[in-house]
């Protein structure tokens, strides 16, 4: 009887060959030592060690081989993965190597350079333009004057002829202390700054006041509840709207360009009699009317600023000063809108964020 044949018969697989395996060993061998980076490195495991790779595909046709001859194909067929597996293994570590070398000399520093540890500093530009705006009114004969940013309702609107019903005092608008019957509340403006300038100062007066004022605004990119303003006050006698203006024509022009002009539009204020709106030529297309399209002015060809006016006679009596003998005027913008303006500031939020980078483009700007 002879012996068991082990040889295949013709149901074997011609993909279990020896010189079939050994061609897999060899191509995945030649494709991971040819993989030039870990990305490539992993394309080749998928083709060639992956569940769809030739030598997975191979190993599952082992069943279709008669039982003498699947334990010869087994061990061939286990001896090719575990020589895919080590030559896999070697060229991710050698790869892995390569690419923290890599990293090590990019990021390499060379401790000898010198360097400068101190960065510079920046100065906030809310700050610097008050300074700056203060500065054009004291070249022109103001001085400088301050009140609390915790005031007496009395000062902050009684005394500046806000009836007792108007909008203003209401708690939609104002920072009341404690409650709207508590008669304190956070300044809503820089104008009871006047107030106390007219009750303590003597006669003639021409002070400006920034400051930061409160109102019940959201934050976003036009509104801020906390903000700052600038207001001027001239109280002389025989003082007209011609002063007022001519204040004004050389304030837009110090601070923006003698190209930009001011012009005025009726408006109401209490505590001014009569009043105006006052609007820039727009700083991008200088008033030019078939500029349509300006974003900065909306086709206008003006951008509102603030508000100015004479002194109403009423402010002047509550204040213990004969409108009969002296006259005055008065004048108020925002700061936020003055930099949004002058330095092309798109967003409000910006300028309270707090982030440095915002800050550090103004540099130690004096």
């Amino acid at each position: 009887m002879s012996a068991p044949n082990k040889s295949f018969d013709p149901k074997q697989v011609s993909a279990l060959s020896a010189d079939s395996v050994e061609e897999m060993v060899q191509t995945a061998i030649n494709r991971f030592e040819s993989a030039a980076d870990l990305e490539s490195l992993k394309s080749a495991r998928l083709e060639h060690f992956g569940d769809r790779s030739p030598i997975s595909l191979a190993n599952r046709e082992i069943g279709a081989l008669p039982p003498a001859a699947k334990a010869e194909v087994g061990k061939r067929i286990g001896e090719a993965k575990s020589r895919v597996k080590t030559a896999l293994d070697q060229r991710e570590a050698a790869l892995i190597h390569i690419r923290d070398n890599e990293v090590l000399l990019s990021e390499q520093v060379d401790v000898t350079i010198p360097v400068d540890r101190v960065k510079h500093g920046a100065r906030h530009p809310l700050t610097t333009l008050m300074e700056r705006l203060s500065d054009v009114f004291i070249a022109m004969g103001y001085e400088i004057a301050e009140g609390p940013e915790l005031e007496l309702e009395w000062a902050n609107f009684d005394a500046l002829n806000f009836p007792k019903d108007h909008p203003a005092r209401l708690m939609q608008d104002t920072f009341f202390v404690e409650s709207p019957d508590s008669g304190v509340v956070l300044r809503t403006h820089t104008s009871p700054i006047q107030v106390r300038a007219m009750l303590e100062r003597d006669l003639p007066i021409y002070v400006v006041a920034p400051g930061r004022v409160f109102r019940t605004d959201e934050l976003d990119a036009t509104h801020t509840p906390v903000f700052h303003q600038i207001e001027g006050l001239a109280v002389d006698k025989n003082l007209t709207m011609a002063d007022l203006r001519g204040t004004l024509n050389h304030l837009a022009h110090v601070m923006f360009g003698p190209e930009i002009d001011i012009r005025w539009r009726p408006s109401f204020f209490p505590f001014t009699e009569p009043s105006a709106e006052v609007d820039l030529k727009c700083f991008v297309c200088f008033g030019d009317a078939e500029v349509t399209q300006c974003r900065a002015c909306g086709g206008e060809g003006w951008i509102e600023w603030g508000g100015c006016g004479m002194v109403n006679p009423k402010v002047l009596v509550a204040v213990g000063i004969d409108p009969d003998v002296y006259s005055g005027f008065a004048f108020g913008m925002g700061i936020e809108r003055t930099l949004m303006f002058r330095s092309g500031v798109a967003d409000m939020r910006d300028m309270v964020e707090g982030d440095v980078r915002f800050t550090a483009a103004f540099g130690l700007e004096a």
